[in-house]
């Protein structure tokens, strides 16, 4: 008799944790275990920054799914429809195969995409933060921007050129302002024709506050400090359109540059929309218990879930950070191993343990459990964060070796080139339209084998 089919979609920290824990909860021969995803590391976004910024190298931050997990079999591809009727999953493998993976038990974490809005040129010339691939292009194209304006004796080219533009107020947006400022400062001395003064960072964002979930204090200290860098700051402010080589904002200025980071939230994976169920603004409506209501045996958590936030008030949902979505994949992976025993399933419930803020150097805010910090003991608050939620041995000891490297050593600007003649657009990078529709799910999931 065959054993029953536990199916996990995504390997981020929602994903990954679940298949960990079901591994220690169930026996082999309880169910096979079978998790989809198109890398084998669990990427840890935070320091997506610091590897922009050449502080970190790739491989800290990427932890091997190998070295944490001993028998789940990893289906290299990505989920691009889900057939609830059929209990079928259809997987794009990452040599373009199409084939379909069923289940009696599906756990939904396939995150979050940039959030894009109808702005005229952002999907061309706009690139995020939200992939391995996407912090490697905007080095080396921060980088090149460098070369390009030092060896060229036309003003104007080197002004446009030494102009960037981050667009998103939030943690990443603020972060990875901070960090690729901080590389680009420490350029003037490894680059003695260049003019300091023409090198200049722009954040900016529709809100009214920099990082309002921080409060008004730690989120007025992190923009004076953004400030007194001499990073220019604009609120209230978005993009109107973008061009190759301008940026215009809804203020009306118009900015020469080649450089448009966009960091302006996270939508839930549009693999979301393949399924007939009820969402709240995109992401998956749950139960306490993690169970999609009207899907059996499906459970969906992380970027692309809604949640309900016991710990707050009524109505509130968990937020899209990484310590609800590996919270969730344990709570995920006790009540899946409950309903395959019939035992009840609990809810989900966490308090959340606070926020941390790296902007370089000594200068950080962070709120550890509603405490106010600034300074070096907030920079020790997160750094410490960070390593704690690193999830191998390996990659803390990569990270803090670094860490201490950058501190002694400083910057170096190199190009490495992999992704030189990659289409640096947000599609490109995070795949958005790989998603079929439901005729197309349907096509190749007719005829697979139900049970």
């Amino acid at each position: 008799m065959a054993v029953p089919r536990i199916l996990i979609v995504g390997g981020g920290f929602a994903g990954m944790e679940t298949a960990r824990k079901l591994e220690h909860i169930l026996k082999p021969a309880e169910a096979s275990l079978r998790l989809v995803t198109p890398y084998d590391h669990q990427l840890y976004l935070p320091l997506l920054p610091h590897v922009a910024a050449g502080i970190l190298t790739p491989q800290s931050v990427a932890v091997s799914l190998r070295r944490l997990l001993r028998r789940t079999v990893i289906v290299p591809g990505g989920a691009v429809g889900v057939d609830p009727g059929a209990k079928a999953v259809v997987v794009r493998k990452i040599n373009g195969e199409m084939t379909v993976e069923h289940y009696d038990y599906l756990v939904l974490t396939p995150g979050s995409v940039t959030r894009q809005f109808d702005i005229p040129g952002v999907d061309r010339h706009a690139v995020g933060m939200k992939t391995l691939a996407e912090a490697a292009w905007v080095r080396d194209h921060v980088i090149s921007q460098l070369d390009l304006a030092a060896a060229s004796s036309d003003r104007a080219e080197r002004e446009t050129r030494l102009q960037f533009v981050v667009v998103g107020g939030g943690y990443a947006g603020t972060e990875t302002a901070a960090y690729l400022h901080h590389l680009t400062a420490a350029a003037v001395k490894r680059y003695p024709g260049l003019d300091p003064s023409l090198i200049k960072w722009h954040l900016i964002d529709i809100a009214p506050k920099l990082m309002p979930e921080l409060g008004d204090r730690l989120g007025a200290k992190a923009l004076t400090v953004l400030r007194r860098r001499g990073l220019n700051i604009s609120l209230g402010v978005s993009v109107a359109k973008a061009t190759e080589n301008t940026v215009t904002f809804t203020d009306g200025r118009e900015l020469p540059c080649h450089t448009l980071i966009w960091t302006a939230g996270v939508a839930p994976s549009p693999l979301i929309a393949t399924l007939d169920a009820e969402t709240d603004r995109g992401r998956l409506v749950v139960r306490p218990d993690l169970r999609v209501p009207g899907l059996d045996g499906v459970f969906a958590l992380g970027d692309a879930a809604a949640v309900p936030d016991l710990a707050k008030e009524h109505g509130a949902l968990c937020p899209p950070t990484a310590q609800h979505a590996m919270r969730q994949g344990w709570n995920a992976a006790k009540n899946v191993a409950a309903a395959l025993h019939g035992m009840p399933l609990s809810p989900y419930r966490h308090r959340d343990l606070g926020l941390v803020v790296d902007l370089g150097s000594a200068d950080a805010v962070s709120k550890p459990l509603g405490v106010d910090l600034t300074g070096v003991p907030a920079q020790a608050v997160a750094r410490g964060y960070h390593l704690a939620a690193l999830r191998t041995a390996p990659a803390r000891l990569r990270t803090l070796t670094n860490w201490t490297l950058n501190a002694l050593a400083g910057y170096d600007f190199v190009r490495t080139g992999f992704q030189a003649e990659r289409p640096a657009t947000l599609k490109d990078f995070e795949r958005t339209d790989a998603y079929l529709t439901p005729d197309l799910i349907a096509s190749h999931t007719m005829g697979t084998g139900k049970r």
